[in-house]
């Protein structure tokens, strides 16, 4: 009998050591510790993703849980806290902790993520999803929709208005604002998602589209993960009040006639910085923004762009390449 308890007693501990310590029971040296011994492993960005993202499981939802630090105008909230979570800033907690070394730099990171150019304000946050925060994060992410579902995806055009936005919050100083844009999207529909399924990828970002609104794009933000019981969404829902997963098919199942969703955008980490052992330091990405920012100029695939623009840095692009060739 005595031997049996010991056996059962030599289990339990061997689960609890083994469980994922929870990021909120952590202090700042020992997130820092965790950091710098995670990113000297020989895994990928998406890999320590998987991994950091399973430490906020049970965190508590908080719609309002961070803001612009205590000596913020508008919004006096934490810029950072590890108590509760919200779906975007989960993301970007994750994403962040995923490419960093320290927590000086994860800190760092973090805001690069988060504002545009890392210039903490409230009309520098990145907002809305697909308008600003993407867009700003093309260094770090790309759009795989039409990768994943082929022929499936589709198209969604809406007008963002930052200055109603903002004026909504009781703003009135529209200085630096930016002007509307019009904007198209790409997006998988819900009832092309149980055939992709295979083509989503670790640390996919699913990103939950309206259907019926003009003004915005994005409902929700969440993460795709592969683990041993199979593909699962992983969240931090208001509805559900916390941080959690589901089953990638009992996900979709609810979406399959929703009135209020059309479908969703996937973003995929870029395929230069999902590396093995890859870290980025907060001073280098001022260079990877312009790097990107160069692409996409170049082949004129900012979305926010008016046609004509499009078109003469099209043929500008076009004049130059067989020049090249001629030469």
């Amino acid at each position: 009998m005595k031997t049996i308890k010991i056996f059962f007693f030599i289990i339990i501990l061997a689960v609890t050591l083994n469980a994922q310590q929870k990021i909120s029971k952590m202090s700042k040296v020992e997130i820092n510790k965790l950091l710098t011994e995670k990113s000297a492993e020989n895994l990928t960005v998406t890999e320590r993703m998987s991994f950091y993202s399973e430490m906020f499981l049970g965190m508590p939802y908080g719609l309002t849980c961070v803001g612009d630090g205590p000596y913020a105008l508008y919004d006096t909230k934490p810029l950072l806290t590890f108590d509760t979570t919200n779906c975007m800033v989960y993301v970007e907690d994750v994403l962040a902790l995923s490419i960093s070394d320290s927590y000086e730099n994860f800190f760092n990171n973090l805001q690069q993520i988060r504002y545009k150019d890392g210039i903490v304000g409230m009309k520098t946050r990145n907002h809305y999803t697909m308008a600003d925060w993407f867009p700003e994060n093309s260094w770090l992410l790309h759009d795989v929709v039409k990768d994943v579902a082929g022929t499936k995806a589709k198209t969604l055009t809406r007008t963002i208005s930052h200055k109603k936005f903002f004026a909504g919050k009781g703003i009135e100083d529209m200085r630096y604002v930016k002007d509307d844009r019009t904007m198209t999207i790409n997006y998988i529909p819900f009832n092309a998602l149980s055939e992709v399924k295979n083509n989503f990828q670790n640390g996919d970002i699913v990103v939950l589209l309206f259907k019926n609104l003009d003004n915005i794009f994005s409902a929700h933000m969440l993460m795709a993960y592969t683990t041993p019981s199979g593909m699962v969404i992983r969240e931090s829902s208001l509805t559900k009040a916390t941080v959690l997963d589901t089953p990638y098919d009992e996900w979709i199942a609810k979406y399959q006639n929703s009135k209020k969703y059309i479908g969703i955008a996937l973003l995929r980490v870029n395929d230069d910085i999902n590396q093995k052992g890859k870290v980025i330091l907060p001073w280098e990405i001022y260079e990877l923004r312009k790097e990107s920012r160069s692409r996409s100029d170049a082949f004129g695939i900012i979305l926010e762009k008016k046609p004509l623009q499009i078109f003469r840095r099209g043929f500008l692009f076009f004049v130059i390449l067989n020049i090249s060739l001629l030469i």
